[in-house]
């Protein structure tokens, strides 16, 4: 085909058209140059998402683990075990000792 040839073709009249020049160049501006563009927020959006999934994921893994706390908790046993380990209450006329030992001493 020759130069003639291929001016003539109806797809090189609509892409040399200036309008439709104009616009491709736009798009392409819009969708990846811009700071605004499609391409870069749509990455950084994805990265947030992504963390926000792992985040209610870990944060549903806590809920579980109080959901279970507080279950146990409604047993006065489970109850005065628990004050007296995080806590170290005792009962009246009790002595405690804490034992620590050498590895769990921080320097």
């Amino acid at each position: 085909m020759t130069l003639r040839e291929i001016k003539n073709t109806k797809w090189f009249k609509f892409f040399s058209n200036i309008y439709v020049l104009v616009l491709t160049v736009f798009v392409v501006w819009m969708l990846f140059f811009d700071t605004n563009s499609w391409w870069f927020t749509h990455r950084e959006l994805n990265k947030e998402i992504e963390k926000l999934k792992e985040q209610k994921t870990h944060l549903q893994q806590e809920i579980e683990k109080d959901k279970e706390a507080l279950k146990k908790l409604n047993d006065k046993e489970e109850l005065e075990k628990f004050a007296r380990e995080k806590y170290y209450l005792k009962k009246e006329g009790e002595e405690i000792y804490i034992i620590e030992y050498k590895d769990s001493l921080k320097d």
